[in-house]
């Protein structure tokens, strides 16, 4: 059987559009097809919403405002979520999101490990704001299949979130990634974003909004 190529979707009518409704299975699904270092981790979770629940979802239910997904038709092929204020997210988590799904996934046992128990635990857990990274409180999440990647999707994803975030007047912005990820890790340099904070586990990459700082606008496609 003749393999078949991934579509070229600078040909297409793909075009950045804000999140709607009937955009969350889709959503979940990229969270899922990326979260492997950015590789497929299908194969790595027993229940395929989990790692949706913990990056996608509360940030579509909480922030749709601030949710845009690329898309070819009907078809969902990326998108960039995120909140204004860190702080303020971690709490609405808290209320509105985490309680029903602790409900639904028990804390797992000490000795259970692979991935779901790690996204079951960081549900638990909840999301807490770091404030180390305060200077920079709104974040993001950006995620594209393969099919859209290396054509400047991504950086023109971001720059559709800036701008967003640029009229609600937020001081700043940060991302995280880790150090298996060096993808990632050039897209947010390339765009503009400089690291402020590692650890073995993550790499923090912020970028102030603010007209009299550094680091304003993304620079070059990702």
């Amino acid at each position: 059987m003749t393999p078949v190529a991934p579509p070229n979707i600078e040909a297409t009518e793909a075009a950045i559009r804000p999140y709607r409704p009937a955009d969350r299975d889709a959503v979940y699904a990229i969270c899922l097809g990326t979260g492997d270092a950015g590789g497929d981790a299908a194969a790595l979770y027993r229940d395929p919403e989990l790692i949706g629940h913990v990056y996608g979802g509360p940030y579509l239910e909480l922030e749709p405002d601030l949710c845009f997904v690329l898309a070819e038709g009907d078809r969902v092929l990326g998108y960039v979520l995120g909140t204004r204020d860190s702080l303020r997210f971690g709490q609405a988590c808290e209320r509105d999101w985490f309680g029903p799904l602790r409900a639904r996934y028990p804390m797992p046992e000490a000795a259970e490990t692979g991935r779901d128990a790690r996204m079951m635990r960081l549900i638990h857990a909840g999301y807490r704001a770091d404030p180390e990274l305060a200077a920079w409180p709104a974040h993001l999440h950006i995620d594209l299949l393969p099919a859209a990647q290396c054509r400047g999707w991504g950086t023109r994803l971001l720059q559709r979130f800036l701008g967003r975030l640029d009229e609600l007047g937020a001081a700043g912005v940060h991302a995280l990634t880790g150090p298996a990820n060096p993808r990632a890790m050039a897209f947010y340099g390339r765009c503009g974003f400089a690291p402020v904070k590692a650890t073995p586990a993550t790499i923090a990459y912020a970028m102030s909004l603010r007209r009299d700082q550094p680091w304003q606008n993304p620079q070059q496609s990702g």
